[in-house]
């Protein structure tokens, strides 16, 4: 580090003396000092424009164009996260949801879903109790099925881009520790009753992420890729009567 910035240092003074010997050359041509201030004047004035252009502006843009690219690629992620996981996971966990009824009707959506009902429906969720019954035939089908994802987990988990979606990594790491939660236990259906109260409190955290984190994914369907969302509304988890098939 130190010797990169030694050459910095050298590269710099090296610059100013070359620039200054070509002005003195000028001065011996021409001998006119005054031109030669009169531009050297303007163009450091300039400088101060131009790092307002280069440094604030078009490196402002190319950082939203780069951040808007990251994120593209980070909802493909997402849709695998949710295709592999996601989906089964919400229709699990409203099912161990008793009052799941008071959102469901509310989460299922049509192809004209508009942007006042995405927000209206974010309220909802936002609003919602998620808590959840312990159900042990759930809690065993739970287990089973993450367990077996845990490998696609950590294959997300690896991926460096999920650091610029704060609540989407959020979410990996709550889907995580409850597979580990899990995959501790030999037999879920042999627990005390302080140990379910803990893996309750496991699964709300992840019902909770999980549920705001669909809804937002549905929006940048619906937005961006309208044949996705037909899909995504076809098969919805909240939807106990969807079905993939188009009537």
């Amino acid at each position: 580090m130190g010797r990169r910035f030694n050459w910095q240092i050298a590269l710099g003074i090296s610059l100013v003396a070359l620039s200054a010997l070509v002005y003195f050359v000028h001065f011996l041509i021409f001998r006119d000092a005054h031109h030669i201030f009169i531009y050297m004047i303007g163009d450091i004035a300039f400088v101060f424009i131009e790092v307002l252009m280069v440094t604030l502006i078009i490196h402002g843009v190319l950082s939203l164009r780069e951040k808007r690219a990251i994120m593209d690629k980070l909802n493909m992620v997402i849709g695998a996260f949710f295709s592999e996981v996601g989906t089964n996971l919400l229709k699990v966990f409203s099912n161990m949801d008793p009052e799941s009824f008071r959102v469901r009707r509310g989460l299922i959506l049509t192809a004209g879903a508009s942007q006042s009902d995405f927000s209206s429906l974010r309220r909802n969720l936002e609003a919602h109790d998620y808590l959840v019954s312990t159900d042990l035939d759930a809690l065993e089908e739970l287990q089973s099925f993450l367990v077996g994802r845990r490998n696609f987990l950590l294959r997300l988990l690896e991926n460096p881009n999920l650091l610029e979606h704060e609540s989407f990594s959020d979410l990996l790491w709550a889907v995580f520790h409850l597979t580990d939660e899990l995959a501790h236990r030999r037999d879920v259906r042999t627990l005390p009753e302080t140990d379910y109260e803990h893996l309750s409190d496991d699964v709300a955290r992840v019902y909770e992420l999980l549920a705001a984190e669909w809804l937002a994914y549905m929006k940048h369907l619906r937005d961006n890729y309208p044949y996705l969302f037909s899909l995504a509304i076809r098969t919805n988890p909240f939807d106990p009567d969807a079905s993939p098939e188009v009537v």
